[in-house]
């Protein structure tokens, strides 16, 4: 019996999950209230633009201060940081000319500085992140040039180069990481996280769906392989390969895999898993409307992973960015009740001057948060009109 109950609690296939209470009513977001916020972000971003085009540099340094080795790191930051704030200008669907004359200023930065992003120290591949968010921004591009056939021939290059760089940065196990500090190898043989992986699926499969690009089969598979290995039988998903070996740490359990499950979802499904069903998908949407208040606990502190759970300030963002991609693959009528819930927190913590941060990184902060909040709050609005 004992066995029994034991094998139950590890088997990937127990899926039975824990109650929840019902989602309260709360205030209904007033007509014209999502538009006046994204065009606050939108203002913020426009105003922030570096000459260059880009969003964010190393400067506003503190104590202490991300791992960052240069030069590599930077332009890694700063290719993430942009690619989430144009995409974020693009979701928009902003059309007063300064808009566009910044997103003609961002797309511009793309194509000089996107092909030189590599991975060059072996401690780290946050090239990684430059290049997922750089093919999620080329995807919007290709989009919102629809009628010039010669740009976007341009974008599918720039997108097919970000897949080959993807493919020399995955890791030897399978799925991507960005860090190493134990070996160092002719192929990346770090710490393939489950998130990081789900991040970068999910933009190959956008650029599928966009450009008709292949995704590399053999990647694709170890990927989904390796976000499998790291899912655990509540549905939450461990932070590392590694951690698969300590499930119950408390980053690992369903309250710190909060930021993770969602994009972990997105990326399964997007990927033909039918296992990630509606029923799952609210679930955890739900758990995110109800925990939201503890999860916020982690935004803006300094210290990674120094709250409850292990949860840290950049989790935030990223966590709604992916839970409404989630949104998205219900049914109309069944998004209605969490459109509220997710909207009212985005539209709470914007700040003073339009912008959106969970976690101080140099001066990247504000446009990676900006770009991830208004993505999140434009496809919002859009779930809500329909």
């Amino acid at each position: 019996m004992r066995f029994l109950i034991f094998f139950l609690f590890l088997s990937p296939l127990y899926s039975e999950q824990k109650k929840l209470a019902q989602l309260k009513e709360i205030e209904p977001i007033k007509e014209g209230e999502l538009e006046a916020s994204i065009k606050r972000g939108v203002d913020y971003l426009i105003g922030k633009q570096n000459k260059d085009g880009s969003w964010g540099g190393p400067t506003r340094t503190k104590g202490l201060n991300i791992y960052a080795p240069v030069p590599e790191a930077h332009l890694a930051f700063r290719s993430g940081a942009s690619a989430l704030a144009l995409a974020g200008l693009l979701d928009s669907q902003d059309q007063r000319p300064e808009t566009k004359a910044a997103i003609a200023k961002g797309e511009q930065w793309f194509f000089e500085k996107l092909p030189k992003l590599r991975h060059v120290d072996p401690t780290t591949t946050y090239n990684v992140w430059g290049h997922a968010y750089g093919l999620r921004a080329i995807s919007a591009l290709y989009n919102y040039h629809e009628n010039d056939e010669a740009k976007r021939s341009r974008l599918k290059q720039l997108a097919e180069l970000q897949f080959q760089m993807l493919n020399k940065t995955e890791d030897v196990r399978g799925g991507w990481g960005y860090l190493d500090f134990d070996g160092f190898t002719s192929h990346f043989s770090g710490i393939p996280t489950s998130f990081t992986t789900a991040t970068v699926l999910l933009a190959m499969k956008e650029a599928e769906e966009t450009m008709g690009i292949s995704p590399p089969a053999r990647e694709v598979k170890r990927g989904l392989r390796s976000i499998e290995q790291q899912k655990t039988a509540d549905w939450s998903f461990v932070y590392s390969l590694d951690h698969r070996l300590r499930p119950r740490y408390g980053i690992n359990r369903p309250a710190g895999s909060l930021g993770r499950t969602q994009v972990c979802f997105a990326a399964m499904r997007k990927f033909g898993d039918k296992r990630v069903t509606d029923e799952l998908i609210q679930h955890w949407l739900q758990r995110l409307c109800l925990r939201e208040g503890w999860f916020d606990i982690g935004r803006k502190r300094p210290v990674p992973h120094e709250t409850h759970f292990s949860i840290s300030g950049y989790f935030y963002y990223y966590g709604f960015y992916y839970a409404t991609e989630c949104l998205l693959m219900l049914d109309p009528k069944d998004r209605q009740e969490f459109i509220p819930h997710l909207s009212r927190h985005i539209l709470s913590k914007q700040e003073k001057d339009g912008s959106w941060w969970d976690y101080p990184l140099y001066d990247y902060h504000q446009p990676y948060g900006t770009g991830y909040a208004l993505t999140t709050l434009s496809r919002l609005r859009d779930a809500r009109s329909h």
